[in-house]
């Protein structure tokens, strides 16, 4: 008598190899706990998050100074992920324009299943390499570019494709970020950043301590990568874009906390620079004027120090 094959029985064989998907018995009948109970087993297990992002920090450095590199040269950043993982990097790459004044070409979210996929499943479409390559394809990927592939359990094909494509296809430079050792998403990149949390409070689900994990990497990285392109003055968000009311304060703060300068001097400043905060920082701590800033700054690579001492030199 021949037995019939498990359903997905190769992929639940997969499943069961992921230390994100393993099973904890003593976690068992944590429903039968009391609220403040759960939630102070839930906030000790996230607590054990940033000592596994720690341990990867080499990785992590070796990746953003690759970036920074491409960057410099006007290569973009892309993220590459589905569910989660692909949300989390759509959403890094949506705070660079406001923090950083990048345009929203810069860097770059992309989901499997496009950008309805962001509120709602798009069944299938992370099972596909080739969906991502025509994601990357439509982008016109170029050598400069750096591609992160994002997956808690580092199998996903849509992740793994994006990887492969890139670095295959374009030589794009390749980052491949996951939850689990010995991924066959990071045997596909450059560099391969694995973040082990271990099993997950809920089984499998990798919204939790992986999806943390994966948020504190993608903050450091695209964080790190703007310090490295100029986009900062010590830790003073100088490139922000001020879009909003809020955004237009703290502006000004910045620029009374680089320069020291009265009210009245930042509002000089910031209509000379055409309300670019760096450049009004230059104005004051340079003492030129809001042309000579811009051309400063442009000769400089964006660098605030750099087009500050040019400024006291030929002063």
């Amino acid at each position: 008598m021949t037995s019939t094959p498990a359903p997905y029985g190769e992929l639940r064989a997969q499943l069961d190899t992921l230390t994100t998907e393993a099973f904890r018995p003593e976690l068992a009948e944590i429903d039968r706990l009391s609220t403040p109970e759960l939630a102070a087993l839930m906030n000790s297990e996230d607590a054990t998050v940033p000592a596994a992002v720690a341990a990867q920090l080499p990785q992590i450095a070796a990746a953003i100074d690759g970036i920074a590199e491409r960057m410099a040269r006007g290569g973009r950043l892309i993220y590459a992920g589905a569910g989660t993982a692909g949300r989390l990097g759509v959403l890094d790459a949506s705070e660079c324009p406001p923090t950083f004044n990048t345009d929203p070409s810069e860097v770059v979210g992309l989901i499997a299943g496009g950008p309805s996929a962001m509120v709602k499943a798009v069944e299938g479409a992370e099972d596909s390499k080739e969906l991502a390559a025509e994601d990357l394809d439509a982008l016109k990927l170029t050598a400069d570019d750096s591609v992160i592939g994002i997956s808690a359990s580092g199998r996903t094909p849509y992740a793994i494709g994006a990887v492969e494509h890139a670095r295959t296809r374009y030589g794009a430079l390749t980052v491949g970020l996951s939850c689990n050792a010995d991924s066959a998403l990071a045997a596909a990149a450059d560099h391969g950043i694995e973040v082990v949390v271990g099993p997950e409070l809920l089984t499998g689900s990798t919204r939790l301590k992986s999806g943390t994990a994966q948020k504190l990497v993608l903050n450091t990285i695209s964080t790190l990568v703007m310090i490295r392109l100029g986009k900062t003055y010590g830790n003073l968000m100088v490139d922000v874009r001020a879009s909003n009311e809020k955004l237009r304060a703290r502006s000004r703060r910045i620029v009374a906390l680089a320069t020291g300068a009265d009210d009245a001097e930042i509002e000089a400043a910031l209509t000379a620079a055409g309300g670019e905060v760096k450049n009004a920082i230059l104005i004051i701590l340079g003492d030129v004027d809001g042309p000579t800033a811009q051309t400063l700054l442009k000769e400089e690579h964006g660098h605030l120090r750099a087009a500050l001492a040019s400024a006291r030199t030929t002063a």
